[in-house]
């Protein structure tokens, strides 16, 4: 069964086993700031949803990130729906994310009424990377 919580502390070990993209002291403030989530089947931890405000006034997802055995079941789907939920309950008209162009997430977003909004290019040595795709959609 489905289910979707605030991160807590107790999830930190948990969460960087999926997310290497974040450092731990960054992970504590947004657990602090209610900006993370746990996804869960059955109680068990299976993914992770986080997020910052673009702009400072706009929610944009930045990880969402589901164990390999429990994608393809509509947990990703359903984060999505619970965190575009909150977001409009929060006041909030719009929601963005990005995903790179050789990645198949681009799909996901798209499926779930995601539009294409330009793009980013990284072409620094320290940074590059494939061109990132922004989504947006209207709540």
């Amino acid at each position: 069964m489905f289910q979707m919580e605030f991160a807590q502390e107790s999830n930190i070990a948990y969460w960087l086993t999926l997310d290497r993209h974040i450092a731990e002291d960054e992970l504590r403030l947004k657990i602090k700031n209610k900006r993370c989530y746990i996804i869960k089947d059955d109680d068990r931890p299976i993914g992770i949803l986080r997020y910052n405000l673009f702009w400072d006034n706009l929610p944009f997802l930045t990880m969402i990130y589901l164990e390999e055995e429990k994608r393809q079941h509509g947990f990703g789907s359903k984060a999505m729906h619970r965190w575009e939920s909150e977001m409009k309950s929060l006041g909030y008209p719009v929601v963005m994310t990005s995903t790179q162009a050789d990645e198949t997430a681009q799909f996901f977003y798209r499926k779930l009424g995601y539009k294409d909004n330009g793009c980013l290019v990284m072409d620094i040595p320290a940074v590059r990377q494939p061109l990132e795709i922004m989504l947006i959609k209207e709540l």
